[in-house]
């Protein structure tokens, strides 16, 4: 059974409302762990032997109702950045712009769902008419999407969700983040890199933000023989949307052109 909360807070004070998939958590029933730590977590007992093949079901539905619900977005770029990106910051008014950017280019905006980045670019998606996907998961301090999502799907497992990040997009747009931010730029790389995907554009938005990071990169990391120096062209560094935006663009130019034999 799912552990309880002792105490209902979270960094943004008390959990009013918790998502476990179509569930709806609140009070004494919201659990102190995710469905994902549970998987991860070591075994306690036999009882393990009941509950992993049934969690195998969930998984499968997690990925069905996915890509039902994806199928036929459409091209579409992921969005990356932190949730706790202010709403008077440079960083907010950057996601907003690319969001409507974005559906002015053809595209659907997929973000994670939550507030401050991805809540901007859901808000910038939505104010000219495009289509803002939140893809939610199951944390305790951090649950529900923001206002500006229209196509919305709640994940248990970060792998489900981290897929559809990657299958229904044409490229990532990422902007200033913490971990899961990191996170999804690293896989998103490796598979760019391993040729896992194609016609895949990483742009990271902030000079100030990312500079530091590719230059380590470069003078550790390439250095050192772990990646090759062509392998930094994989990401770019703006800091301007219209530019991110044409940067999309041009992969997309280019795969029609290689897909057609030109």
């Amino acid at each position: 059974m799912a552990r309880r909360l002792k105490t209902g807070k979270s960094a943004r004070g008390t959990v009013a409302n918790y998502r476990r998939g179509p569930v709806l958590l609140r009070g004494s029933q919201v659990p102190t762990a995710s469905s994902s730590a549970e998987l991860l977590d070591q075994p306690k007992g036999p009882d393990w032997l009941d509950l992993d093949p049934w969690r195998v079901l969930r998984i499968q539905s997690e990925f069905v109702e996915g890509f039902e619900a994806l199928a036929e977005l459409g091209p579409a770029i992921s969005v990356f950045g932190s949730a706790r990106t202010a709403r008077d910051s440079v960083e907010y008014a950057w996601a907003e712009e690319i969001g409507r950017l974005l559906v002015k280019a053809g595209y659907a905006v997929i973000t994670g769902g939550g507030p401050g980045v991805m809540e901007a670019a859901s808000k910038g998606a939505a104010s000219v008419g495009g289509v803002a996907v939140g893809l939610g998961i199951e944390l305790p301090d951090e649950q529900g999407l923001n206002e500006y999502v229209n196509l919305g799907i709640y994940f248990r497992y970060f792998f489900a969700r981290k897929t559809m990040f990657v299958k229904y997009a044409q490229g990532f747009i990422v902007l200033p983040g913490g971990f899961g931010t990191l996170d999804e730029l690293f896989e998103s790389l490796t598979l760019v890199q391993t040729g896992t995907v194609r016609h895949f554009p990483i742009v990271l938005m902030g000079h100030g933000y990312w500079d530091g990071l590719v230059d380590w990169l470069r003078s550790q990391v390439a250095t050192a023989g772990k990646i090759e120096f062509e392998d930094l062209k994989l990401v770019r560094v703006t800091d301007d949307p219209a530019e991110a935006v044409a940067i999309v663009e041009e992969f997309r130019s280019r795969a029609s052109r290689e897909d057609s034999g030109g």
